[in-house]
C-alpha cells in the first residue's frame, strides 16, 4: 500500500495545487506530494514568470 509522505511548501505551511489541466504529480492530486514507491522527483513546483525565466537565462 502506498502512503503519502506528510508533505509542506518552503514556507512550512500546507501545499498549494500546483496543476489541474491535467492533473499531475505521483498521486494525480495537482499537488506535488511524494512516497518511498515515488522513484521519479515530482516535489517541486515553481510557477515560471518570462521574469523568472530571463533571470534564470541571465545567471546561468
Amino acid at each position: 500500500m502506498t502512503t503519502m509522505d506528510t508533505s509542506e511548501n518552503v514556507l512550512g505551511g500546507t501545499l498549494s495545487p500546483c496543476s489541474s489541466d491535467p492533473v499531475t504529480g505521483f498521486f494525480r492530486d495537482g499537488h506535488c506530494n511524494t512516497c518511498a514507491e515515488d522513484r521519479g522527483s515530482h516535489t517541486v513546483c515553481a510557477l515560471m514568470t518570462a521574469e523568472f525565466l530571463a533571470f534564470s537565462k541571465y545567471v546561468g
